[in-house]
C-alpha cells in the first residue's frame, strides 16, 4: 500500500484515507486515546503483514469494532482495503513517523508498560 493512501471512491467498496498532509496531530491523538483502538494499533505494529479485522481480538460488538477501525482510518493511523470479503488493515507508520517523529514509538512503548484493559 502506498504511504499516502487517498483512495478515490471508484466503487462502493473503496475506502477514503486522508492524504499525508491532511493528517492532524489532534486526530491521531484522539484515535490513539481509546484502549480498543490502541489495541488495534499495537497488533498492527507487531505484525509484519496486513491483518484482517477479525485477526485482532476485541471483546466488543462488530458494529463498535467497525467504528473503532473507521476512526483510526479517518485519522490517518491505519490503511484499510478489501481483499475478497476481508477488510485488511495496516499501520501508516511511514506517514506518522514523517509527520510526528517518535510519536508512534513513544505511544507504543507506553502502551506496552500499561496494563491492558479487558484482557
Amino acid at each position: 500500500m502506498p504511504s499516502s493512501a487517498n483512495t478515490a471512491p471508484t466503487s462502493s467498496r473503496a475506502l477514503h484515507h486522508p492524504d499525508r498532509d491532511e493528517i492532524r496531530l489532534e486526530g491521531v491523538l484522539h484515535a490513539l486515546a481509546d484502549p480498543m483502538r490502541l489495541r488495534v494499533v499495537r497488533a498492527l505494529a507487531g505484525s509484519s503483514t496486513e491483518l484482517a479485522c477479525g485477526d485482532i481480538e476485541l471483546a466488543i460488538s462488530k458494529s463498535t469494532s467497525t467504528h473503532h477501525y473507521r476512526v483510526l482510518r479517518e485519522a490517518g493511523v491505519i490503511s484499510q482495503c478489501y481483499r475478497g470479503t476481508a477488510k485488511m488493515n495496516s499501520l501508516r507508520r511511514a506517514d506518522l513517523d514523517a509527520l510526528f517523529p517518535g510519536l508512534l514509538d513513544c505511544v507504543l512503548r507506553a502502551a506496552a508498560r500499561a496494563p491492558s484493559p479487558n484482557s
